[in-house]
């Protein structure tokens, strides 16, 4: 590494120190939070154990549902490796709630690239959508990052929405991710107007990164993927449903079948693993952010568009850095590549993927395939060609990748 680099690292990490105290605060609240609900539930070893088969009534499993009930200050809890994504985890949800003729109503814009898909957005609408199934979806966009009020109460007052989707991260997009402050806010102009439909936030990439979740500040239900904040880089699969009884039970009939619902679902010796995970969440994402901190302070002082920018806010993990040409944010994701512990020789090109309209490169030399809580780092290869970056399962090998990943896209 070039000293003139590793001058500047060292400037910036002095610089950060503030940002990195306010996050070791929000760690300490998080851990206590995960570790009371751990004891409240009086878990015992022999719950680590696991169940093949149908896995009925599986004790181990029904105590992580009670556990994450607890952290999540919900009603009940749909925490299963069956579940093997975000988007898998919001189909569910989406389609456990809906019926022919319901509507939908986003109110953060368009959602993340593969949920358009699953909700039948665009030309090419999947025979498998919610479209398809005569489910009508409206969006409102938000005005200067943050919820439009009026026009949201002017639309639910009609009283002929289902259900109400919030999107806490950014997805591919330019927007700023959502602090839970802004979403207490939303749901209480909504509430104010209709009291009877269903919200629903998308809480990807936005677990523990705050000191408040959705459920808390009037959330009917909340998803999320394991893969992500609360696997910690330890659960190798799986996703999270949490909210309202009644709601759990329906996404729980449409993730097996109606009757049965949480009853059957074998851990496959996974409980050791999404615990662990669990138990680890609130460092590991303080190391995440951390990351993330560091890689726009690095990026913005070299002269490039980092949002947010260090000192900013956050709602989640997710750091988008604006690269400015195609070649850069090849590099840049390249060299996050040459920076992870697997696959360190391998260099990724840009590529079509299911879901998105875009080629899109991704880096991400991960123990656990697709795993976004480690370090990786991905984008649509379209202007103003941004890299969306995230993870790091501690800040010093984070720090190491953003290095790397800073020399390789500097050298011609």
């Amino acid at each position: 590494m070039n000293t003139d680099l590793e001058r500047l690292a060292k400037e910036v990490e002095d610089e950060l120190r503030p940002q990195f105290k306010e996050l070791d605060r929000i760690c300490e609240i998080n851990s206590k939070k995960v570790l009371n609900a751990f004891q409240e539930s009086d878990l015992q070893e022999n719950h680590l154990a696991s169940s093949t088969g149908y896995g009925i009534d599986e004790p181990g499993r029904n105590k992580i549902e009670e556990i994450y009930a607890k952290i999540f200050k919900a009603e009940d809890a749909l925490v299963r490796t069956q579940l093997i994504s975000g988007t898998h985890a919001l189909t569910v949800t989406l389609f456990g709630l809906l019926r022919p003729g319901d509507t939908m109503l986003s109110i953060t814009g368009a959602p993340y690239d593969t949920l358009q898909t699953v909700i039948g957005i665009g030309e090419d609408v999947s025979k498998s959508s919610l479209k398809a199934f005569d489910i009508n979806y409206e969006q409102i966009e938000l005005v200067n990052n943050d919820f439009d009020i009026e026009k949201i109460k002017e639309r639910l007052a009609k009283k002929d929405i289902k259900l109400v989707e919030i999107q806490k991260s950014r997805g591919y997009s330019t927007r700023e991710s959502l602090t839970i402050e802004k979403i207490e806010r939303a749901i209480k102009a909504i509430r104010e107007v209709n009291k009877d439909v269903i919200i629903m936030v998308d809480n990807c990439y936005g677990e523990f990164v705050e000191e408040k979740e959705p459920i808390e500040v009037g959330a009917d239900i909340a998803v999320g993927s394991l893969m992500k904040n609360l696997g910690a880089g330890i659960a190798t699969s799986g996703a999270y449903i949490v909210g309202r009884k009644d709601l759990i039970e329906l996404c729980a009939e449409r993730l097996t079948s109606p009757g049965i619902g949480k009853e059957i679902g074998p851990s496959l010796n996974q409980n050791p693993l999404l615990l662990k995970g669990l138990f680890f969440a609130p460092t590991v994402v303080r190391s995440s952010m951390k990351t993330a901190i560091f890689a726009s302070r690095m990026l913005e002082r070299l002269g490039y568009q980092v949002e947010p920018k260090y000192n900013d806010k956050r709602g989640d993990i997710v750091q988008t850095l604006s690269l400015s040409t195609e070649e850069n944010l090849v590099k840049f994701c390249q060299g996050i590549q040459k920076g992870s512990p697997i696959d360190s020789n391998v260099l990724p090109y840009p590529g079509d993927m299911g879901g998105y309209e875009d080629k899109v490169i991704m880096a991400a030399g991960t123990f656990t395939q697709g795993s976004t809580i480690e370090l990786s780092c991905d984008g649509p290869i379209r202007e103003p060609y941004i890299a969306y970056m995230q993870g790091g399962l501690t800040y010093e090998y984070g720090k190491l990748g953003i290095l790397k990943a800073i020399e390789f896209m500097q050298k011609k």
